[in-house]
């Protein structure tokens, strides 16, 4: 019983899993780049690479059909989007 039990925990979390997975929405890298080049970072002005304290932001979520183009895109203190994040 407590094999069953524990096997059907397991194929649980993997079901889980799995479908989170699928609903994950793909997110273009070169979407990203094309605006960090347009758009240099606020912090230290570069066109490419990390930004301290900057997150790029989709204005209108991919989730709700915002699409993944530089032009739905802005830079947001790493601040502003974990409050953004808690709303959305």
């Amino acid at each position: 019983m407590l094999r069953r039990l524990a096997l059907f925990f397991l194929l649980a979390l993997a079901l889980c899993g799995a479908a989170r997975r699928a609903h994950r929405i793909h997110r273009s890298r070169a979407a990203r780049s094309s605006f960090q080049r347009s758009h240099p970072c606020p912090a230290n002005g570069h066109t490419r690479g990390a930004c301290p304290g900057y997150v790029v932001d989709h204005v209108r979520p991919l989730k709700r059909g915002g699409a993944d183009r530089p032009s739905n895109m802005q830079w947001q203190t790493t601040a502003e989007g974990k409050a953004k994040d808690r709303v959305e």
